[in-house]
């Protein structure tokens, strides 16, 4: 309840019933490790928000390059997808820089782990994919290679309902 003070239940359960299709998408997010939760509801749209809330990067979405460009441009050792693709599948979003900021606040994630984030277009266009993670109880933004794929990297992702 400390992620979502004051939201009803009744409410987000209502959502959920009236949008089934973002049901399967949750589920998604629960199967491949993210532990979804609700972490706020728009203003503007009543839409409620959720993220990944696992203590580490969702296990069932690491070893991942950043999206399909960067997976056809390897030759060798490619992995099995890419996080941006993956996210598409399964109807949700990478969080932003500033959503893993939020996430944040609402506990201590990755300290094990990074998360590649949604990257700005102009840095993507020159190769690269920012990624973030906690260390020394900091929230650190990186840069890598979208070509690059690590065991301990994976994404976290942003539904709204």
């Amino acid at each position: 309840m400390k992620r979502h003070p004051g939201l009803e239940w009744a409410a987000v359960h209502a959502k959920l019933e009236a949008n089934p299709e973002k049901l399967w998408s949750l589920n998604e997010m629960e199967r491949t490790g993210g532990e979804p939760d609700v972490v706020g509801q728009d203003a503007k749209t009543g839409e409620f928000i959720y993220f990944d809330c696992s203590a580490e990067s969702p296990s069932g979405r690491r070893s991942l390059c950043y999206d399909k460009a960067a997976l056809d441009a390897r030759k060798e050792n490619k992995p099995v997808d890419s996080a941006v693709n993956l996210a598409d599948s399964m109807g949700i979003e990478l969080l932003t820089e500033e959503q893993y900021r939020e996430l944040q606040r609402l506990g201590d994630f990755d300290l094990k782990t990074s998360s590649w984030v949604k990257t700005p277009s102009e840095i993507r266009k020159l190769g690269g994919a920012l990624f973030c993670d906690r260390r020394y109880d900091h929230v650190f933004t990186y840069h890598n290679g979208a070509d690059s794929y690590y065991a301990a990297r994976g994404f976290r992702g942003s539904l709204r309902v």
